[in-house]
């Protein structure tokens, strides 16, 4: 099974409208339980980076859940609660959770947030390990982007593109090879999409310094290399 980047748990249907649309466009995997029960269940069966829970949840309360996943996993997990008082806050953290956002929240933060929480997950699991070309460099563990000393922030989509062709420098890898690693096999969206964060890309990584690294291959594809 393809494991996802985040499981929330949360039966507040407008505010898991609106983190679908912030993660679709930061290019985030997922999937939603609208209860404790069925969020316990889809992290038993499924592979997560993240869990994002609610506090207030019907069948099974979110510190239950926090409870039981901890004993099973090390999994990265934020509190969302509309409560906010300091005993639920410590209760959450005493069993197990790594962060806790109140709401209303404001979406930059809990996504800064959810970055540093896959970062950890991420650091957990291997030694640090860097892939680089000239003067690009990119830690996988903490998704850190580096040119020429300046830190470059990516989105999630823009950056899984670049460490796929660093992994494969000095290849050339056709559009279907690139979709499918990025977007996944069962894509059916426009292929243009690959064009649309190359560029994003570029704009980021390229045109900004003298290095270019980016290169098109014109009725293939692309590769990187100096």
């Amino acid at each position: 099974m393809k494991s996802k980047d985040i499981l929330i748990v949360e039966d507040d249907k407008g505010i898991t409208r609106v983190l679908e649309l912030e993660f679709k466009h930061e290019g985030y995997t997922y999937d939603i339980a609208y209860d404790g029960k069925e969020g316990l269940e889809k992290f038993q069966n499924g592979q997560y980076g993240l869990i994002l829970l609610d506090l207030m949840l019907p069948e099974v309360s979110g510190m239950e859940v926090c409870r039981k996943v901890r004993k099973m996993s090390s999994i990265p997990i934020i509190m969302l609660t509309a409560r906010r008082d300091i005993t639920d806050k410590v209760i959450g953290l005493d069993l197990g959770a790594d962060d806790y956002v109140t709401k209303p929240f404001e979406m930059e933060e809990l996504l800064a947030r959810i970055r540093a929480g896959l970062r950890r997950g991420k650091a957990e699991t291997g030694e640090l390990k860097l892939l680089g070309l000239a003067d690009l460099s990119i830690n996988v563990l903490t998704r850190e982007v580096i040119k020429q000393g300046n830190h470059i922030d990516l989105t999630k989509t823009e950056y899984d593109l670049l460490e796929y062709l660093l992994q494969n420098k000095g290849l050339v890898l056709t559009r279907d090879q690139i979709i499918e690693h990025v977007w996944g096999y069962d894509f059916v969206g426009d292929s243009n999409i690959l064009d649309v964060y190359v560029r994003y890309l570029r704009n980021k990584i390229d045109y900004p310094y003298k290095t270019k690294l980016i290169l098109t291959v014109r009725g293939v594809g692309y590769t990187l290399k100096e």
